[in-house]
């Protein structure tokens, strides 16, 4: 069961601003959005390993956000930090 706590007119009006935005608006919002998941997810992953180096929590971001077969052919399965 989806819940929603937008009213439609507040639905209306969002669609009329997303619907008017220049398209580099639009590129500038996913690029902010994808920028501030990655900081939380490395962030959590932060949380999760404590006393690691910024560097190894990156490859562990890479490795997850990549995949295991993507992040070793792009950096070799020696390379998490």
């Amino acid at each position: 069961m989806e819940q929603n706590d937008t009213s439609e007119q507040a639905r209306e009006v969002l669609v009329r601003i997303y619907h008017e935005m220049p398209i580099t608006d639009k590129v500038r919002r996913i690029f902010e959005s994808y920028q501030t998941g990655r900081i939380l997810a490395m962030a959590g992953i932060r949380e999760l390993h404590h006393g690691v180096s910024e560097e190894q929590i990156w490859h562990l971001w890479a490795r997850r956000h990549l995949g295991d077969e993507l992040y070793e052919r792009a950096y070799g399965a020696s390379c998490d930090g």
